[in-house]
């Protein structure tokens, strides 16, 4: 089977909108760190477990939701979960260019919404949904015994929605050798 998502996916160092065509996506938050831009102004990049070489960089309008749900004390963030999402009606300037959404966060008790600038003397209303935790991994089945066996069992997984904790699982319960 053709790793279609993989092919099709921007030669970039960041989450781009364009990823986002296909449909919302759900990443663990792994941690933060802080850049300068172009201008010199402080910015987040927001490091995503899902695409180690990816992060998300937030505007400054998603970096408020962000806080809003989760507080500026970034060093709870990790392990947190985020859903990101196309808005085609984000503004670059005076053209509509889409861009990414912040649209659910887990960890909090109920869903909000943010009445947040867009432009000079332009407020719009953001709503941020509450995202589940992580569901519980499945078992490792019982027929998964060799190494290969496993080695095909964390490719199925990991084409399938597994998060990097039930990865990380399933390598560290599968025999280190062939004869195992």
């Amino acid at each position: 089977m053709a790793d279609i998502a993989r092919a099709i996916e921007p030669q970039s160092d960041r989450q781009n909108a364009v990823d986002y065509e296909t449909g919302p996506k759900v990443f663990t938050v792994a941690g933060t760190s802080d850049y300068r831009d172009e201008k010199g102004r402080a910015k987040v990049n927001v490091h995503l477990a899902e695409a180690p070489d990816r992060p998300f960089k937030p505007s400054a309008t998603n970096l408020r939701l962000i806080a809003i749900g989760w507080g500026e004390d970034d060093t709870t963030w990790p392990g947190r979960r985020i859903k990101l999402a196309l808005d085609p009606e984000v503004m670059f300037g005076r053209e509509k260019v889409g861009g990414i959404r912040v649209v659910a966060l887990s960890g909090m008790e109920q869903p909000f919404t943010a009445k947040l600038p867009i432009t000079r003397g332009k407020k719009q209303a953001f709503r941020v949904e509450v995202l589940p935790d992580a569901p519980t991994p499945p078992p490792i089945p019982e027929d998964v015994q060799t190494l290969a066996q496993y080695q095909d069992y964390y490719r199925h997984r990991a084409q399938n929605g597994a998060t990097p904790e039930e990865l990380a699982m399933i390598q560290q319960n599968a025999p280190t050798n062939e004869g195992s």
